[in-house]
């Protein structure tokens, strides 16, 4: 669920409300633009502690992707590697064992994150700065 539909099921029966009292029209639209303002404002402090949260992540995979020992650079993509082999022998009858549908869940999660977490790392700094100069 992203953040503008939590936020909107949030503001949404103060805007039901605020349909229901009888006042002017004008009174109506500009109630519901400050509503919107505050969403908005909302949103972007989200926005913002997301991003500071995605840059500690990426502080933490940085210092281990930099750090004095072999295993501690490499023990992520070793970790993702193996799952990946386990996932791929399984999927051929390669193993005398079935995996649990959880190994599938971590792959899925090991890989996604990374990705995503790459992607996110790029392009939540751009959409902050965008909501901002709105």
């Amino acid at each position: 669920m992203s953040i503008w539909n939590i936020l909107g099921e949030l503001v949404r029966p103060v805007s039901t409300l605020i349909d229901e009292i009888h006042t002017s029209e004008d009174e109506r639209l500009q109630i519901k633009a400050s509503l919107f303002e505050m969403q908005t404002h909302l949103a972007t402090q989200v926005m913002a502690y997301e991003a500071q949260l995605l840059k500690a992540k990426t502080s933490v995979i940085t210092a281990e992707a930099q750090g004095a020992s072999w295993l501690q650079r490499n023990w992520r993509p070793i970790t993702m590697l193996t799952f990946l082999t386990l996932v791929v022998a399984d999927t051929f009858g390669l193993t005398t064992f079935r995996l649990a549908s959880e190994a599938w869940s971590l792959l899925q999660i090991g890989l996604g994150g990374y990705v995503v977490g790459r992607s996110a790392e790029k392009i939540i700094p751009k959409i902050t700065e965008i909501m901002r100069k709105d």
